[in-house]
């Protein structure tokens, strides 16, 4: 077989980064010259396996729709005093929280980056390999009535059920209608005990019931939540505002 009939098959295989190895391989032969066979066959099969994690990787990013992309846990501040738990966030990211089928719940006030934290902790769980999902509260709550009015509700609950992380981001923002409550409570007991929820708002688990509105329906979605939940409690001054390059000094040219 020649040469170009070789490169021919592994296209038609797929294996792009195989093909791209071989090639770099046979254009410098003296760079691999003293390596033995199953060494350089295993440099194909690595770079093979490496770009396919890295075109998996991008999938599940574009999946997820993260609202900040460039959220990691690497990048997160803990320089600012505002009751970041260093060792918990550590924790989290090793996703052992992801594999028990537990959740979090970022509470804080607004531009102390509950989202921030949120979206990086599902940025890891994507670079790890599970599913991730972000939504907005009210967008969900859209989603959820328009689903319902075209019959493709029950899909759509599926479909979300198997999602690995579901962020529920900007939670309590807006009140919930009785159709809205019963909507969310069965998104939650899809997932309770199967995968992981991410809860980030402002009101405090104890403001929970007055959000909600139903009592029956609040006890129930809190049952499912908080009881197997790690509580990130973030306090302090907007971060946006202390980030911000804008100042109030007198114009240097009057």
């Amino acid at each position: 077989m020649t040469t170009e009939e070789t490169f021919r098959k592994l296209s038609e295989l797929r294996l792009y980064g195989f093909t791209r190895a071989l090639e770099e391989q046979l254009a410098q032969p003296a760079s691999y010259t003293t390596l033995a066979l199953e060494d350089r066959v295993g440099l194909l099969v690595d770079r093979e396996w490496t770009e396919r994690e890295a075109r998996r990787l991008t999938r599940r990013l574009q999946l997820a729709k993260l609202r900040d992309r460039q959220a990691c846990v690497e990048d997160v501040d803990f320089r600012h005093p505002r009751g970041l738990d260093r060792a918990l966030v550590q924790r989290l990211a090793t996703g052992e929280w992801i594999t028990k089928a537990q959740n979090v719940l970022v509470i804080g006030p607004t531009g102390c980056g509950k989202t921030y934290v949120a979206c990086a902790l599902g940025h890891k769980a994507c670079r790890d390999g599970h599913s991730v999902l972000y939504r907005r509260v009210p967008r969900l709550a859209h989603e959820l009535h328009i689903a319902r009015g075209d019959g493709s509700l029950p899909r759509l609950l599926s479909r979300w059920a198997k999602i690995d992380v579901l962020i529920l981001d900007d939670w309590g923002l807006t009140p919930l209608g009785a159709q809205e409550r019963h909507d969310l409570l069965e998104v939650l007991e899809d997932r309770c005990g199967e995968h992981s929820t991410i809860i980030a708002g402002q009101l405090p688990v104890k403001s929970w019931h007055t959000y909600i509105g139903d009592p029956a329906v609040a006890d129930a979605a809190l049952d499912r939540v908080v009881h197997n939940a790690h509580q990130i409690m973030l306090k302090g001054e907007s971060m946006r505002k202390k980030r911000s390059t804008l100042t109030d000094a007198p114009n240097s040219a009057t």
